[in-house]
């Protein structure tokens, strides 16, 4: 965890740089990038722009508004390569990272019954939040219903981390820290998920031999 800490400073860092020199234009561009896979910590630049609030130099309401939007729109460029790798990458090339068919439907049936569901909740958990446009982009869910989720999922997480950063003021980056060990749990999860699903799928293979 210390060596993680460690290579996300200057990172944090730099988005502390980015939102003193920038102010608001600065939070929006961090928040579009961190959306478009670009792992910078939303939790940094969130209660760094809360901390400005409680500072006066910006409302809450205002920077909560800056930064679910910008969240939206670098949505909208992972949503596209999800969209449009589709075709040019999983379904010409998607056996050789044994990624069939049959994969890509399944995708398709689950954002069909569970679509809205997902890109909703998984807004507001560190990590997940960051990805999920590309299996939305994938599986194809409609551009119009994928953009009002993603707005309505992003604004009470970026609520919260602003006002949170308002609340603790100075000692925002200590929370920073402390939110961090929420990231490394909810990494820890997705790699025992993705464990079970690869012994689960060996095991069916193995089944008829």
């Amino acid at each position: 965890m210390l060596v993680l800490a460690s290579l996300t400073d200057p990172i944090v860092q730099f988005a502390v740089n980015v939102i003193h020199d920038l102010g608001l234009a600065g939070v929006f561009v961090l928040m579009v990038l961190e959306s478009a896979c670009i792992p910078i910590p939303s939790e940094a630049t969130m209660l760094f722009a809360g901390f400005n609030v409680s500072q006066g130099h910006y409302s809450l309401i205002a920077v909560t508004l800056v930064g679910a939007s910008a969240n939206l729109v670098g949505s909208w460029s992972a949503y596209a390569v999800g969209y449009y790798g589709r075709v040019d990458i999983l379904e010409r090339h998607g056996r050789k990272l044994h990624i069939s068919p049959a994969h890509l439907r399944a995708a398709d049936r689950y954002f069909e019954r569970h679509g809205s569901a997902t890109v909703f909740f998984t807004r507001m958990l560190p990590f997940i939040r960051t990805f999920i446009s590309l299996p939305a982009g994938v599986a194809r869910m409609p551009f119009l219903r994928f953009s009002l989720l993603t707005f309505a999922g992003c604004l009470p997480w970026v609520f919260a981390l602003a006002l949170i950063g308002r609340e603790v003021g100075s000692k925002w980056e200590r929370w920073r820290h402390s939110l961090g060990y929420v990231d490394y749990a909810v990494v820890a999860l997705l790699v025992l998920a993705v464990a079970y699903l690869v012994l689960k799928r060996r095991r069916r293979d193995a089944a008829p031999a």
